[in-house]
């Protein structure tokens, strides 16, 4: 059981380094199909976890959840740089979209994806086995977690950009420069929100993804 046990933390680590890192890369990947090539200039499209790491997002608050024995982990990678204005020209508002929404894409699909190999690894044998087992599970938590979390329309998350972008498109510009200005603050709000029972309500939806998933 210790063996296994000591299996947990470099699971979740990489668990959490694939997912993230991902994630990042991913908004740069749908950029540069738009004729963006900002992300791939800078060496961001690259899967070398150094080029990514935010001493926050990606050290300090994992760590801090973990050890503060929180019931999950997220974090985030240094953001990909974006030139939006780029994108836009060249694919309109819906491709703005699609940049906007690539990472939580792809965390919904790893997400199910390690789902479906996760019978193929039940009841391990070996601790390499029982790494997999666990790494896929974390994966599958991870990647739920990150999508809804980045699905909140709370600047500077994901879904406040697509939620920014969808209403320009749609012509409702009193929202998207309502959500512009609140960018400033978004931070601030976010802290609030996560520290509050809203942040829990939430997170709820990840619960149920979760268990659909599983």
């Amino acid at each position: 059981m210790t063996d296994v046990q000591s299996l947990l933390v470099p699971a979740i680590i990489l668990a959490l380094a694939v997912a993230i890192i991902g994630h990042e890369i991913m908004h740069g990947w749908v950029a540069y199909r738009y004729g963006d090539d900002t992300a791939r200039s800078q060496g961001r499209l690259s899967i070398n976890p150094l080029v990514h790491i935010d001493p926050i997002g990606t050290i300090a608050v994992p760590a801090l959840l973990y050890f503060s024995g929180a019931p999950f982990l997220f974090g985030w990678a240094k953001p990909v740089p974006v030139n939006m204005q780029t994108v836009i020209r060249n694919g309109g508002y819906n491709a703005a979209i699609a940049v906007a929404l690539a990472g939580i894409t792809y965390n919904l699909v790893l997400a199910v994806f390690a789902a479906t190999l996760m019978p193929l690894a039940d009841n391990p044998t070996t601790l390499p086995q029982a790494f997999v087992h666990i790494f896929l599970y974390q994966l599958v938590v991870i990647n739920v977690i990150l999508a809804v979390f980045n699905l909140w329309p709370i600047p500077p998350l994901d879904g406040a950009m697509a939620l920014r972008f969808f209403a320009a498109r749609i012509g409702w510009h009193s929202l998207a420069e309502g959500i512009e200005r609140i960018y400033p603050y978004g931070m601030i709000v976010l802290v609030l929100v996560i520290a509050t029972p809203i942040g829990d309500f939430l997170f709820k939806p990840a619960g149920w993804l979760l268990d659909l998933i599983l």
